[in-house]
C-alpha cells in the first residue's frame, strides 16, 4: 500500500490531481473538492494516500492532513460507505464538523451531506458513535461532552437545545454557541437561550 505521495502537481481535474514524483512517475489522486482547490498546478506537496484497489481498478484517495485521512478510513467502516462516497462527505463538511454531528445524533446535518439518506445517517451514529469516543478529550470539558451526548445534569441546557432546536437550529449549530457562553452550565434556560440567540445574530 502506497502510504504517501511527495511531488509536484501537474495536473488537475474536478475530482483528482496528477502528482508527479523526482522520478518522473505520475499518480492519479482523487481528494475532497475542498482541498483539491487549494492546490495549483506547480505546487509542491506531500499527499497521505489511502489504496483501494478493486477487481477491475487500483486507485488513490489523497488527503492533505492526517485528520481527513483518519476520518476516511473511519467512514470505509460504516456499511454501504464506499471511498467515492466517503470523499464527497469530506468534500462538503470539516472532520470537526462532522464528529460533532455524530456525536450529538443530528440526522438532519448528516443528511444534507451527499449521498446520505435519513436510514443511512442513521447507521452512521450507531456505527461510529462509539469509535469517535467522546468529546473530552478534545474539549477537556466534562460537562460540555456530557450535553453533546444528551446525559446533562443541567436540565436547563437540554431545554435550551430543545428550544432552540425548535427555532430551526441543529444541534451542530447549537452546541459550539452553547460552549460559547461562560458558565453555561450554572444559568437558567431562558438565560441561556436569551444568550445563544444573541452570539447566532452576531453571526
Amino acid at each position: 500500500m502506497i502510504g504517501s505521495i511527495k511531488g509536484t502537481v501537474a495536473y488537475q481535474a474536478a475530482e483528482y490531481c496528477l502528482v508527479e514524483t523526482a522520478g518522473g512517475v505520475g499518480y492519479r489522486v482523487f481528494m475532497p473538492v475542498s482541498q483539491l482547490r487549494a492546490l495549483s498546478v506547480g505546487q509542491s506537496v506531500r499527499v497521505l494516500t489511502y489504496t483501494a484497489v478493486r477487481e477491475d481498478a487500483i486507485q488513490l484517495y489523497g488527503f492533505m492532513t492526517q485528520q481527513y485521512y483518519d476520518l476516511f478510513t473511519l467512514l470505509l467502516s460504516v456499511s454501504g460507505v464506499g471511498p467515492k462516497g466517503a470523499l464527497g462527505i469530506l468534500g462538503a463538511a470539516k472532520p470537526e464538523d462532522f464528529y460533532l454531528a455524530v456525536q450529538s445524533r443530528d440526522l438532519k446535518m448528516l443528511t444534507k451531506l451527499p449521498g446520505i439518506g435519513k436510514k443511512t445517517a442513521e447507521r452512521m451514529v450507531l456505527e461510529l458513535k462509539d469509535k469517535i469516543g467522546t468529546l473530552e478529550s478534545a474539549e477537556n470539558d466534562r460537562e460540555f461532552a456530557e450535553a453533546v451526548n444528551g446525559n446533562s445534569d443541567s436540565a436547563a441546557v437540554n431545554e435550551a437545545m430543545a428550544a432552540l432546536s425548535a427555532l430551526g437550529y441543529s444541534n451542530s449549530e447549537i452546541l459550539p454557541v452553547l460552549r460559547k457562553i461562560p458558565d453555561y452550565g450554572t444559568l437558567k434556560r431562558d438565560e441561556l437561550i436569551r444568550k445563544a440567540l444573541q452570539i447566532f445574530a452576531k453571526k
